[in-house]
């Protein structure tokens, strides 16, 4: 599916600025604002940050991206929205999918303390050092 077609499918307008905005995040995968907004004016000088941040905040609320606070205080883009977890290596930002891990936790929170609840997301933020 071409990236037009994924702006569609998430019931918004392919316009050209949102195309330019959803390529750069599939290149970037994880990034702060900052980032994603350089390297979309790099793309097209004439793209405002507002727009920038307009398109954002309406890609997360579609599900197409979502944000994660990252331990050093910056929020980030995330072009995976399915459930997944992310391990923070100094400033390095590692997806870690693991459905094992999401069922456990969604069957000890279920047991012990959301019996009347329908969990919908579990994301796990691991923070590590190498050894």
């Amino acid at each position: 599916m071409n990236i037009a077609e994924i702006i569609k499918k998430a019931g918004l307008k392919a316009t050209p600025q949102r195309k330019i905005v959803y390529e750069i995040m599939t290149e970037l995968r994880h990034s702060p604002i900052d980032e994603i907004t350089s390297k979309v004016r790099q793309q097209n000088p004439d793209i405002t940050v507002s727009t920038v941040y307009r398109i954002l905040d309406a890609f997360c609320d579609v599900g197409l991206l979502s944000k994660v606070k990252h331990p050093n205080g910056k929020w980030y883009f995330d072009i995976t929205p399915s459930d997944h977890h992310h391990v923070f290596i100094n400033d390095e930002m590692i997806d870690y999918m693991d459905s094992e891990l999401t069922e456990l936790v969604k069957k000890h929170l279920k047991g012990n303390f959301f019996e009347n609840l329908e969990i919908e997301k579990i994301s796990i933020k691991i923070i590590a050092t190498k050894k």
